[in-house]
């Protein structure tokens, strides 16, 4: 029963978050009010029958913690790594006898989690094995993690970070510039748990898996592996998947997860075999490198041989001209691949390709094509010394430790079509109906050459509507469009310039730093711009060379000249701050829901899914409504204000 209740707080907190983010986040319905204040007070019942409360919960408010610098802390007892086997037959007479657990070895970050009285105290990376990092205010905003448990003795157990391969395709979806996407989710949940600013970690949706119990006080679990596993998920904690195997089974075992691991969410390097038999496991000890109670299998990498049939060279909006290997086709894990990305000139160079080179290629964690070795090294790929795209002239300039081919021609077509189609996306001027291919026509029918040209394409109009695609209506609407963005923020304008490294958080913090002044923005020195907290020394610097570049300001100024800025309170008119506020039903005097959050966040207020104690007031036109939010400001005394009694008292 403890199980079931655990696994529905985990069903409902997912599903009413959901619904909360469609609602208030992208202005759709996915369910009534009537049924998402049902499972509202389904799942705070649920709640205070458990004690288990998610971090994710939408009856909590986590607030976000910002350090200098993440403290270090020794662990009780070094992490050990585990020993290591590729060969399933080596797998299966490891147990000698023993039934185990088999479960996934999860990429990502391992972390532990200290719980005392049923409430998240600690937590704290693996670092180096004898000292981590603590990150208990990230921890926090894990998406999964309960924050409040039911056992009440002090819980110590170890999980590993990770964020899916959806979530981890979406994150690197929003950031243009190829050179500056994660490689992998592990190197993004790396950099995500670390942060120093805990809303960072909250955007990146990392989530929290247990795969080991190391103490729990007072708790008996008849020296059952298996039991530690059922007591975590009673308590609401998400466990590593797993089966119970012995030597009869364990190959079949194995198999399974091997056709399972390219459709898993989450990226998995391996598996992991633990004796079931926790004394057992104990008495065998341990070497000066590995305890012996568990033993990782690692994927044998199915490796093809093949021949290189070319270097594909593929510009990005910044210039990097990434190398992609073309080979003659071979089957891997079940799928067809016919090319892999070299990364690098440095990658390029020691591996010695040569057009016409015997290769062995194989998929990273049975998913990503890679090059794991060149079997001839002819070296005889030769580097561009001309953009394939634009023709212009090439360089290679080393990044970090590594070498990276570039393009040097600021006209460069591949440039300018990805810079324009970064201008005109959502969260930048948000111009519809310019797809990438589109931008390529007027590009190349020369109707576009620097932003502010968006602005004039009524010049052009009789022969944008003779092109496929194209008709009157259509190109009226996207006319209107364009005239319609003319109403912009300065955020937008900073973020749609497409500077490396500025995301739309960082337009926002940069604009707010000086009162929203382009011109102040526009004197602004390396050393000023890094002491803003969030910003940094590579943002900085980003910002400063682009507006040195005279070019770019002149181009700046053009396109200002094109716009209506819009006016955004200042830090002298933040009246909201540090205040809460809720808002449910329909509005009146606002678009959505999302224009009034909007609003209050501009003036220094939060808006929150749900009515906490710490909840300034809940707008609501339906005052007399039975709904759970209403009769939650109730209980806790908070006011219950119309659009209008709300507008008059705040704004």
């Amino acid at each position: 029963m403890a199980a079931e209740k655990s696994d529905r707080i985990k069903e409902l907190t997912e599903l009413l978050s959901r619904a909360s983010k469609a609602y208030y986040a992208q202005d759709q319905e996915i369910m009534s009010n009537y049924e998402y204040d049902r499972l509202y007070d389904e799942l705070e019942q649920l709640e205070r029958e458990t004690g288990i409360i998610l971090a994710g919960s939408p009856t909590q408010h986590v607030g976000y913690e910002a350090v200098d610098e993440l403290p270090k802390e020794a662990h009780e007892a070094p992490m050990l790594s585990l020993d290591k086997t590729k060969d399933r037959e080596e797998l299966r007479s490891w147990l000698q006898g023993q039934p185990a657990i088999l479960s996934w070895k999860l990429d990502g970050l391992t972390i532990v989690l200290t719980y005392r009285d049923g409430k998240l105290a600690k937590a704290v990376t693996r670092g180096n094995g004898e000292v981590g990092e603590v990150i208990t205010g990230n921890a926090r905003t894990f998406v999964n993690l309960p924050l409040n448990i039911g056992f009440q003795g002090e819980l110590v157990l170890r999980g590993e970070a990770v964020i899916s391969y959806q979530d981890f395709e979406e994150i690197n979806s929003r950031i243009q510039e190829a050179d500056a996407r994660y490689k992998n989710p592990r190197n993004l949940c790396s950099g995500s748990v670390r942060q120093l600013n805990s809303e960072i970690t909250a955007q990146r949706r990392v989530r929290f898996v247990a795969f080991n119990l190391v103490r729990a006080e007072g708790a008996d679990f008849g020296n059952s592996r298996e039991a530690q596993f059922a007591f975590l998920e009673e308590q609401g904690f998400e466990v590593v998947q797993r089966v119970k195997v012995t030597e009869d089974n364990i190959l079949e075992a194995v198999e399974d997860f091997a056709r399972r691991v390219e459709n898993y969410e989450i990226p998995s390097d391996g598996l992991v075999l633990t004796f079931e038999d926790i004394a057992y496991g104990q008495s065998l000890g341990r070497t000066a490198k590995f305890p012996r109670h568990s033993i990782a299998f690692k994927w044998a990498d199915e490796l093809r041989e093949t021949t290189l049939r070319e270097i594909e060279w593929s510009p990005s909006r910044t210039g990097l001209i990434n190398p992609v290997a073309i080979f003659e086709p071979v089957e891997l894990e079940g799928t067809t691949v016919s090319r892999a990305s070299v990364h690098n000139i440095s990658i390029l160079r020691g591996l010695k390709l040569g057009i016409g080179d015997r290769i062995t290629v194989y998929k990273a964690n049975m998913i990503i094509p890679q090059i794991a070795e060149n079997l001839t090294g002819s070296d005889n790929v030769e580097i561009p010394e001309i953009c394939p795209v634009c023709g212009g002239r090439t360089e290679i300039r080393q990044v970090a430790d590594a070498q990276s081919l570039y393009c040097v021609n600021e006209d460069c077509d591949a440039k300018k079509i990805k810079a324009f189609t970064l201008f005109v996306s959502r969260d930048a001027m948000n111009i519809e109906g310019l797809s990438e291919a589109t931008l390529e026509k007027f590009l190349s029918s020369g109707f576009l050459h620097e932003f502010a040209d968006l602005y004039h394409l009524d010049r052009h109009q009789e022969e944008i509507t003779s092109m496929e695609g194209f008709g009157e209506k259509s190109c009226q609407n996207l006319l209107g469009s364009i005239e319609k963005s003319r109403e912009a923020t300065l955020p937008q304008v900073i973020y749609a310039l497409g500077i490396a490294n500025i995301g739309v958080a960082n337009a926002k913090m940069l604009c707010r730093h000086f009162d929203y002044d382009l011109e102040q923005m526009l004197q602004a020195d390396v050393e000023e711009l890094s002491a803003i907290e969030g910003v940094g020394e590579v943002i900085a610097t980003a910002f400063v060379e682009y507006i040195q570049g005279e070019e770019n300001v002149r181009r700046l100024r053009n396109l200002m000249k094109e716009l209506r800025i819009q006016a955004v309170q200042t830090a002298a008119e933040q009246n909201l701050a540090g205040k809460g506020f809720c808002v449910t039903g329909s509005l009146n005097h606002f678009g959505s829901r999302s224009e009034l959050k909007d609003l209050i966040e501009q003036r220094g207020g939060k808006v929150t899914g749900s009515v906490t104690s710490r909840t300034e007031c809940l707008v609501n036109n339906d005052i007399a409504s039975n709904s759970s939010k209403n009769k939650k400001a109730k209980e806790l005394g908070i006011p219950i204000l119309t659009e209008e009694e709300f507008m008059a008292k705040y704004l």
